[in-house]
């Protein structure tokens, strides 16, 4: 799995005229690949809720979303699985299916919910989305699995995900 996590005074998204709206806290975008489990998405949630780039009284990034009492908005996107490696158009091989990566986006979405408490707001996956962000910073962090594998291992003996 992929994540953008972008810190945000506000954000929001609009799909046919309707918008849901969040205060302070994380905008996330999510890409899946073939090779991601609910143990990926399980990780990455936590990674995400846990993650410390709020700032704290001394103007240091301590806190989380968790800390502050933030919000979440988190999008589907599989364009975070686009490869220019060749050509001028992107291909997007690497990009789970809809079969596939739905579920898992559903359940990261889940996760979240439940590991941090707080509200997780959601575009529609598969839609045609408007999102409007006001980045507060800007802080963005990127985020791969694939790059955090062998944490996904030690942790899985440990009682953490």
């Amino acid at each position: 799995m992929r994540a953008i996590i972008q810190r945000v005074a506000q954000a929001s998204v609009t799909i046919e005229g309707n918008t849901t709206a969040i205060g302070p806290g994380l905008l996330i975008l999510l890409g899946v690949t073939h090779s991601d489990t609910r143990q990926t998405a399980e990780y990455l949630a936590r990674k995400c809720a846990e993650t410390r780039i709020f700032t704290d009284e001394q103007d240091k990034m301590n806190r989380s979303v968790m800390d502050i009492g933030g919000e979440m908005l988190v999008i589907s996107n599989f364009t975070l699985y686009a490869s220019c490696a060749k050509g001028r158009r992107p291909d997007f091989i690497a990009a789970a299916r809809p079969p596939h990566a739905e579920p898992l986006y559903e359940y990261f979405v889940q996760c979240l919910r439940d590991f941090s408490g707080l509200r997780v707001a959601t575009g529609e996956f598969g839609a045609d989305m408007k999102v409007a962000l006001l980045n507060d910073g800007p802080v963005t962090i990127f985020m791969d699995t694939d790059e955090m594998r062998p944490h996904l291992g030690e942790n899985k003996g440990a009682g953490g995900l």
